[in-house]
């Protein structure tokens, strides 16, 4: 069954109202997601921290990477271009990162707050192949914006 992303849309919205801290907003996020659907085995954030790095940051599921800079790997790729990742086959992605040997497929989104600057990307692993859709990209993509939007760019 697809995820619901209206509901969960609304959920954030409840949950987050009127906070702007964007650790305790991926906190919450990386929860609600994480439990929205069984396809998501690993999801979180990685923060940038300093130029061309990311740091770990709250996730749901087993451990992950602990830095991952913009050169290497899927998450590296959505922070260095801006762009959304959709990787049907991480066997398949050129330096891809293996943080965690059951991943088989993965969704990474750049998250900015409501200026352009680039606070983190949100990193969603699952344990089966082609597990990600566009309409999945498209929902995560607008619950991002709204929810990070009045959040402080990194110091």
């Amino acid at each position: 069954m697809p995820t619901d992303y209206p509901a969960l849309a609304a959920r954030i919205r409840a949950l987050a109202e009127g906070e702007t801290d964007p650790v305790a907003l991926m906190a919450t996020l990386a929860c609600e997601i994480h439990h929205a659907d069984p396809r998501f085995d690993w999801t979180g954030f990685y923060r940038v921290v300093a130029p061309d790095l990311l740091k770990i940051g709250p996730y749901q599921g087993g451990h992950g990477c602990l830095t991952i800079p913009f050169a290497r790997g899927v998450c590296g790729a959505a922070a260095r271009t801006g762009q959304t990742q959709l990787v049907p086959d991480v066997e398949a992605f050129p330096g891809h990162i293996a943080c965690a040997a059951s991943t088989r497929s993965e969704l990474v989104i750049p998250v900015r707050n409501g200026d352009g600057a680039l606070l983190a990307v949100l990193d969603i692993d699952s344990d089966q192949p082609d597990a990600f859709t566009d309409a999945d990209a498209t929902a995560l993509e607008a619950i991002l914006a709204e929810t990070f939007r009045a959040c402080p760019a990194p110091a």
